[in-house]
C-alpha cells in the first residue's frame, strides 16, 4: 500500500547555532556583533506607523534598493534584497544554478550551500581546502553548472586575494560565479568583489546585515549583480513570494545603510578586539589561520576541541563545535565584546 510519505521531499536540515534564553551565557557561538546597530535604526522603527502595518509592504522594497545603490555607486536595478542573506542566496541557488551540471564550493564552507543543493536537487561537487584552509583557485577552472564561495570563508576565516576571483570569473564566463561577502566588512578595505562587477555580468556578490550592521534580529540581505542577474532574481522572487521585506526591516534597513560612520567604527573595534584575541589565543598555546572575519577558527594541540567546548558551556561560555570530518578538532569563537573575551581568556588560562 502506498504511503503519503512517499512524495515528500526529505533533506538533511541544515543546524544553526544555539540560541539560549539565559542572558547571563557569554556568547561566542553565531558571529553577531556584540554591538548594538545604529540609533538610527532604533528612530527608524519607532517610526513605523499602524497604517504602514495594515498594507503590504512595496514588494519592489524600492526605499532600501535605492538607498543601498546609493551607498554602493550602482543602479537600484543592480540591487536585490531579501529576509537575510540566506533568503536572498537560496533564491540565487533556485534561479541560476539550472544547467544540470555540478556546482562547485569548498568542502569546508558554509554548510547551507549543501542543504539548499539537495532541496533544489541541484548536483554540486566540493572542492577539497588545502592545508591551510585556503581556497584553491585551479579547482575552480573547470567545468560546471555554477560557482559559489564565502571571501572570507567561513568558518575558516581565510580571505581569498581579489586577483584570485578574478581568475575564477575569467575562467567561467557561461556560468555565474557567487561570492558571498557576509564578512567582508572585517577584512582589509578593498577586499570586496563589488568593485570586479564591471568586468563580469555573470558575478553575484551577496552581503548581509547581520554582522557589521549589528542587525542579525532583522534579518535584511542583499545582493549586487548586473542588471540582468538581477531582473532574473525578481522574476523568481515575484513567482514565489513577492512581499520579501516587512516594513519595520525596511525602514531599519534604510536607517543603517544611511549610517555608514556608525558601523565602520563598530567594525573598527571588532576588528581591534579580533586582533588583540589572536595574540591572546597563541599564547595559550592555539592555533589558527589568520582570520579576516569577526570570529577566530582555533586548535589547540593539547585540549581535544569537543572537550574544550564542552567545557565552556558547563562555565557559561557558548562557542561553535563543528563534528565534521578535517574540522573536528577546532572550535569558531565569535569575537564579542573586551569583556566578553577576558571571561574567555580567564576561563581558558585555568583550564589548560
Amino acid at each position: 500500500m502506498a504511503s503519503w510519505e512517499d512524495g515528500v521531499r526529505r533533506v538533511v536540515p541544515y543546524t544553526p547555532g544555539e540560541q539560549p534564553k539565559d542572558l547571563h551565557i557569554v556568547k561566542l557561538n553565531t558571529n553577531e556583533n556584540p554591538y548594538p546597530p545604529s540609533p538610527g535604526v532604533l528612530a527608524a522603527l519607532s517610526g513605523v506607523t499602524e497604517d504602514s502595518l495594515r498594507r503590504y509592504p512595496d514588494p519592489a522594497a524600492a526605499v532600501l534598493t535605492k538607498t543601498l545603490a546609493d551607498a554602493y555607486h550602482v543602479s537600484p536595478d543592480q540591487v536585490f534584497v531579501g529576509v537575510g542573506s540566506d533568503d536572498v542566496l537560496a533564491m540565487s541557488f533556485l534561479t541560476f544554478f539550472n544547467s544540470g551540471k555540478p556546482i562547485l564550493f569548498p568542502d569546508i564552507t558554509y554548510s547551507f550551500y549543501e542543504v539548499w543543493a539537495d532541496l533544489f536537487r541541484i548536483p554540486y561537487q566540493k572542492q577539497k581546502l588545502n592545508a591551510d584552509f585556503e581556497i584553491v583557485r585551479n579547482d575552480y577552472l573547470k567545468e560546471n553548472g555554477g560557482i559559489i564561495f564565502p571571501n572570507p570563508n567561513a568558518p575558516t576565516g581565510v580571505l581569498m586575494e581579489k586577483g584570485a576571483v578574478r581568475d575564477i570569473l575569467r575562467a567561467n564566463p557561461g556560468s555565474v560565479v557567487i561570492v558571498d561577502e557576509a564578512y567582508i566588512d572585517f577584512a582589509p578595505e578593498g577586499s570586496s568583489a563589488l568593485s570586479l562587477l564591471p568586468e563580469f555580468e555573470n558575478l553575484l556578490v551577496v552581503q548581509t546585515f547581520s554582522k557589521s550592521r549589528s542587525m542579525a534580529g532583522m534579518r535584511i540581505g542583499f545582493a549586487i549583480g548586473s542588471e540582468k542577474l538581477i531582473h532574473y532574481l525578481n522574476d523568481c522572487k515575484y513567482s514565489f513570494n513577492s512581499y520579501t521585506m516587512n516594513q519595520a526591516a525596511l525602514a531599519a534597513g534604510k536607517a543603517a545603510a544611511e549610517d555608514s560612520g556608525w558601523y565602520r567604527e563598530t567594525v573598527r573595534k571588532v576588528i581591534a578586539t579580533r586582533e588583540r584575541s589572536k595574540k591572546e589565543l597563541s599564547a595559550l598555546g592555539f592555533s589558527f589561520a589568520d582570520s579576516q572575519t569577526n570570529f577566530l577558527f582555533v586548535r589547540h594541540e593539547k585540549a581535544k576541541a569537543r572537550d574544550l567546548f564542552q567545557a565552556l558551556r558547563r562555565a557559561g561560555i557558548i562557542v561553535r563545535y563543528f563534528d565534521s570530518p578535517r574540522i573536528d578538532d577546532y572550535l569558531r569563537i565569535t569575537i564579542g565584546t573586551d569583556e566578553q573575551m577576558d571571561i574567555l581568556f580567564d576561563f581558558l588560562k585555568s583550564y589548560l
